[in-house]
């Protein structure tokens, strides 16, 4: 019922920022959270970032506060993460996603339904 498609993105050398967007469509997403999780080679997948459905309340994991930003805009049915000061522990295919129950929020991969295609991010040095 629920479709996402990222985008955004690409190579940058450590230092440089980029700016993912993530388009949705199928219903409106304006009762649930929505999150970015990424997955380096080699890794598990992991909790990134999330926004609360009302857009009130963000989270994120202790290695990018400071320097990622998620965003939403209902109206568009769209999630964003600003990303800057990327380092190269940062490179990893990153994945928005949507939760299965509406009006609650969680850090686990294992409680989103809907996920994107993902998108790579390569951070060189």
């Amino acid at each position: 019922q629920v479709q996402l498609v990222e985008s955004g993105g690409g190579r940058v050398q450590a230092g440089a920022s980029l700016r993912l967007s993530c388009a949705a469509s199928g219903r409106p997403l304006g009762s649930y959270a929505m999150a970015w999780f990424r997955q380096a080679a080699g890794k598990e997948r992991e909790f990134v970032a999330l926004i609360s459905w009302t857009g009130t309340h963000t989270f994120y994991t202790d290695s990018v506060k400071g320097r990622f930003t998620i965003s939403r805009e209902n109206a568009k049915n769209t999630v964003s993460l600003q990303m800057n000061n990327l380092k190269p522990e940062d490179t990893a295919v990153y994945y928005c996603a949507v939760p299965a129950v509406p009006f609650r929020t969680s850090y686990s991969s294992d409680e989103y339904e809907y996920w994107g295609q993902g998108t790579q991010v390569t951070v060189s040095s």
